[in-house]
């Protein structure tokens, strides 16, 4: 089996809809795909929809965005019930104030001379709820930088950037106890991903084990082997399983689907821990 964990559509900052997804997930072999858009679940109706058929199996899930001692972190959630009214009101806030992040962001890109607006941010980010990447694109479009990486940088959107502005973000702990609640199971996002801003201690990572963490991310594009080697060591010493993911999101990165994968045995682990929702296969 081939499963990759990690994916995003257009829903948040990806390019492609669900449904071209799905399609693009069997295109690559693959045998499952989870659905991990960001603070929202607008997409999962569309992607079980083109299932159909197709025999291959769909995770629901989100990542989520949070923030402790200073640094931004990435929680993956499977198989949450959606409804669940805590976990669903934690995700329309944080929904809600990446809007507000959003704008103030392009005002302070066009205070620093980058010739972008508001109008063409919501062009690019078309049906997907406007976040960073899409002002990334904005600024490739103007000629400010080259690609949506370079625009990641000090100099204009990384964490602590020239036109950084903060948003609200869960704290992880909080986090995990909500999609616990919810009946979902947690995994932390490319936990030591340094090149994309600072990473949490290993303290951090076994309070956030001791609250109901499943796992950690760990072969993932922003990992290079030390850092994977170091991971598996943590998640070993911690009771934690390890998941590989490719964290794709279509045009937007040259990452592809499948690219890294997940251990079926762990695979069926993590599902066995769900009581909110279950794969569907097509």
């Amino acid at each position: 089996m081939r499963i990759d964990l990690h994916a995003h559509s257009n829903a948040s900052d990806g390019t492609d809809s669900p449904a071209e997804l799905v399609a693009a997930a069997v295109a690559a072999g693959l045998d499952v795909v989870a659905l991990t858009d960001h603070d929202t679940v607008a997409g999962h109706a569309e992607a079980a929809e083109a299932l159909s058929g197709t025999g291959l199996t769909l995770v629901p899930g989100a990542e989520l965005s949070c923030h402790t001692d200073g640094v931004s972190l990435h929680l993956l959630a499977y198989l949450f019930d959606p409804a669940e009214p805590a976990f669903a009101a934690e995700r329309e806030l944080v929904r809600t104030d990446r809007f507000r992040r959003a704008r103030l962001i392009v005002e302070r890109c066009r205070e620093l001379g980058a010739p972008i607006d508001w109008a063409q941010v919501e062009r690019i980010a078309g049906r997907g709820s406007v976040g960073r990447p899409h002002i990334a694109s904005a600024l490739v479009e103007a000629g400010v930088v080259p690609t949506v990486s370079d625009a990641f940088t000090a100099e204009w959107l990384a964490n602590g950037g020239r036109a950084d502005v903060r948003k609200h973000e869960t704290d992880p702990v909080t986090a995990v106890r909500l999609v616990r609640a919810a009946g979902g199971v947690p995994v932390f996002a490319h936990p030591g991903a340094a090149k994309r801003g600072d990473t949490v201690s290993d303290e951090v990572i076994a309070d956030l084990a001791a609250a109901g963490l499943a796992a950690l991310e760990v072969d993932h594009m922003d990992h290079d082997e030390p850092t994977r080697a170091r991971l598996r060591g943590l998640a070993a010493e911690l009771g934690l399983l390890t998941t590989g993911s490719s964290d794709y999101h279509g045009a937007r990165k040259t990452v592809r689907l499948g690219e890294h994968t997940t251990d079926p045995a762990v695979y069926e682990a993590l599902v066995a821990q769900a009581t909110g929702a279950r794969p569907l296969t097509g």
